[in-house]
């Protein structure tokens, strides 16, 4: 399985919707960047790894899902690169392509080094674009081929099958 490990500050510094949202609510940002990131690994296949960097926050490294998108707050004293550039180490191997999404120049050549593709933060947009006009297509031709399959859902139940959809059970 093909892996995408997502600088995430970088991404959100990086991309003008998140880099606006992120002025007035941070952690909207960082919710709206795993949301795009779980349609990512929902279309591609790819296991998708976000990692946020904690360096300045006291504390141990905190992981979780979110959809099936994996969230790693770094440690204390642990940069979001350094995590990457583990994680790009321990996850190589002949039968996996590791793809890092970031725009640090100087990261982009680290994990380079480690055997691992990189991934503007231009590049990675430009794609989640290409992928949510795909996804938009197949609802639309879908909405087309079925309309009277459709059933009205309060809202509620709605919200729960897309978290079901999407693996966040």
């Amino acid at each position: 399985m093909d892996v995408l490990i997502v600088d995430g500050y970088n991404i959100i510094g990086a991309w003008p919707t998140l880099r606006r949202l992120k002025d007035n609510d941070f952690a909207k940002a960082r919710d709206l960047l795993i949301e795009k990131m779980a349609e990512y690994q929902a279309y591609t296949g790819y296991r998708v790894i976000v990692v946020f960097d904690a360096h300045l926050v006291r504390g141990v490294e905190k992981k979780h899902r979110h959809y099936r998108v994996e969230v790693i707050y770094t440690r204390e004293n642990e940069t979001a690169d350094e995590r990457i550039e583990k994680l790009a180490r321990e996850l190589k191997n002949v039968k996996t392509k590791i793809y890092v999404a970031t725009s640090d120049y100087t990261e982009q050549w680290a994990i380079f080094g480690q055997g691992a593709l990189r991934i503007s933060a231009r590049e990675l947009l430009l794609e989640m674009e290409k992928i949510e006009k795909g996804i938009e297509k197949k609802v639309k031709k879908n909405n087309r081929k079925n309309p009277s399959t459709r059933i009205a859902i309060p809202e509620e139940i709605a919200e729960i099958f897309e978290k079901w959809r999407r693996g966040d059970r």
